[in-house]
């Protein structure tokens, strides 16, 4: 987030991977190339904290996060899937 270079977050993501959301109007962007054009024209403008996570079976992980401007206040979850220790399917949960 802060230096705008998100090539390493990119780098755990299968190619045919999607990145969803849930409670904005925003997405989904299939595939890594949409996923880097995505954060490249809407970058976030906060970093986030993770609050906790868990594992779910073997192929998903589960992670509550917060914004790091309010660090105590649960913003949404971040639900992972794995395929192969590579994310194919990332949901963004917001509320």
């Amino acid at each position: 987030m802060r230096s705008g270079d998100f090539s390493r977050m990119l780098e755990q993501f299968t190619e045919d991977a999607e990145l969803a959301f849930e409670g904005v109007p925003v997405g989904p962007f299939r595939g890594k190339p949409a996923i880097a054009q995505a954060y490249a024209e809407q970058p976030p403008d906060d970093e986030i904290v993770i609050l906790r996570t868990r594992e779910s079976g073997e192929t998903l992980v589960v992670a509550d996060y917060a914004w790091r401007a309010e660090p105590a206040a649960r913003a949404g979850s971040m639900i992972l899937r794995l395929r192969e220790a590579e994310i194919d399917r990332l949901l963004i949960t917001f509320g």
